[in-house]
Parts: C-alpha cells; sequence; structure tokens
C-alpha cells in the first residue's frame, strides 16, 4: 500500500522483487514455466552448456562457497553440507538470479547480450535505454537489468555484479574493444558489505591484461 518510488521510467531502485514479477508475466504470456523458456531460447541457442536453472539442493559439480561465520542469515560458513547439497534451497532466486554456470559461460552470454546476438531484432536500444542510479553519479545509469558506466578508463562499459550467499560473480562488457571478461568467487566474506571495492579492482586487473597487454 505504499506510493511509488518514482513514475514508471523516470527513476531506479534495485528489487530482485520486480524481476519475480517479470518472470510471472513471462510465463503467463509464453504460457510455459520460465526455466523451459530459458533453455530453449537461449541456453541451447547459444551452446551454453555449463549454465542450467538452480532448481535444486543439488546442482551438478557446484563448488563449495563459504560465508562469514556472522552473515545475516545465519546460514552455515560452508554452503553445501557432505553430502554435497546446499544448506538452502536456491529457488528462492528464481527469475531474480536464479541459474548455476561458470566464468566461461557468462562471457558468452555477455558477449551475445551485448553484441546483439542473443535474441532477433534490434533490441540493444532498449537493453541500454537508461535511468540514473544516483541523481550524485549522472555516468553510471541502469537499463534493463545492466548498469551502465559511461567514463570508463576503456570507454563505456556494459554489465552486471550477481551474489547469493557464500558466491559472487561479475560480468562486463567493453564494446568500444569488443572484449567480454566475467569471473566468480566461492566466497563473500570481506566482500559484501565492504569498504574495499574488491569486485572493482579484481575487473581492473583482469580488463588490463585482457586490453593493455594486448594492445
Amino acid at each position: 500500500d505504499k506510493p511509488a518510488l518514482f513514475t514508471a521510467g523516470h527513476g531506479w531502485s534495485y528489487s530482485d522483487t520486480g524481476y519475480i514479477l517479470v518472470g510471472l508475466i513471462i510465463e503467463a504470456v509464453t504460457k510455459r514455466a520460465y526455466f523451459d523458456s530459458i533453455t530453449s531460447r537461449f541456453l541451447v541457442p547459444l551452446a551454453l552448456k555449463d549454465t542450467a536453472p538452480a532448481d535444486s539442493r543439488y546442482l551438478d559439480r557446484l563448488a563449495a562457497g563459504y560465508l562469514g561465520p556472522d552473515n545475516p542469515f545465519r546460514l552455515p560458513v560452508k554452503t553445501l553440507d557432505a553430502k554435497g547439497h546446499l544448506q538452502w534451497h536456491p529457488a528462492v532466486e528464481w527469475t531474480g538470479g536464479g541459474m548455476v554456470s561458470t566464468s566461461r559461460d557468462l562471457a558468452r552470454w555477455g558477449a551475445a547480450l551485448f553484441s546483439g546476438e542473443a535474441m532477433a531484432g534490434d533490441y540493444i536500444s532498449e537493453l541500454l535505454r537508461a535511468v540514473p542510479v544516483d541523481t550524485n553519479l549522472t555516468d553510471v545509469k541502469y537499463g534493463a537489468g545492466v548498469a551502465i558506466h559511461s567514463n570508463g578508463r576503456f570507454g563505456p562499459v556494459f554489465g552486471h555484479a550477481g551474489w547469493i550467499p557464500g558466491y559472487i560473480s561479475s560480468l562486463r562488457h567493453y564494446p568500444e574493444y569488443g572484449v567480454t571478461i566475467a569471473f566468480q568467487i566461492n566466497t563473500d566474506i570481506g566482500i559484501v558489505d565492504s569498504d574495499d571495492d574488491v569486485l572493482k579492482s579484481i575487473e581492473n586487473r583482469l580488463i588490463h591484461v585482457f586490453i593493455e597487454k594486448n594492445s
């Protein structure tokens, strides 16, 4: 019953709930389960063979993740139990990010998405139609599930980071160079709610290797 934070299309505030609502819309329109649509529309055509729905407590070949003992969810410090099952059910993420993948598949997905090859038609303009994330940060905007940094050292940067207890992922695409980088970390200790921007530091070092050393 609370009023909207802003008129649609004129502001930004991140919320997983918005992605869950989109998932319900997708299923209502397609008359199919969301994960079935993801598999047939993206995973199979783009040959993302190491990406799958995170819809079970057992996810094949999943690396164990680690949390601090004082984590806000009061979860065990190791994400997997002795049988290799997650200590919680990952389906809570669903359309808010409920996929399991590898860094290579993540980079392949980013390259396809931002080069215009992930879907039919000219969707890039809609994908990048964005609003500032903060009135004081006009060079950082958010589009359709993508953060857009317009004044990076290597030109504009498109991408997103993701977190679930014990795991962090990062995807960055540099359109002026045609380079996409992705990495995953199997711990969130010292990264989430930290004053040090660990992800940005890793991103900068990786792009230094892939662009500066190869140019």
